[in-house]
C-alpha cells in the first residue's frame, strides 16, 4: 500500500495540540479592521479548534491518523 499524502496547504494552516485537537487561525483579521470593536479584534488574535465532527478529516489530511 501506498503511504499517504501530507496536504501541504493544510499543513500551512493547521496544527495539533498535545491532546490531538486540531488549531485554526480565525478569520476576519487581516483588512478593514477599523470598522471593528477592539474587544472583537482582541478575540480573534487567539486560535480557535476545528469542530470535533471534522477533527479527523484534518487530522487525515496532516498525516497523523
Amino acid at each position: 500500500m501506498p503511504k499517504q499524502k501530507t496536504n501541504r496547504s493544510v499543513c500551512k494552516r493547521f496544527k495539533t495540540t498535545k491532546k490531538g485537537k486540531v488549531r485554526r487561525n480565525k478569520a476576519y483579521r487581516r483588512h478593514l479592521l477599523a470598522g471593528r470593536s477592539t474587544k472583537r479584534k482582541r478575540g480573534l488574535r487567539r486560535p480557535g479548534f476545528v469542530v470535533a465532527a471534522e477533527r479527523r478529516t484534518y487530522l487525515r489530511l496532516l498525516g497523523e491518523a
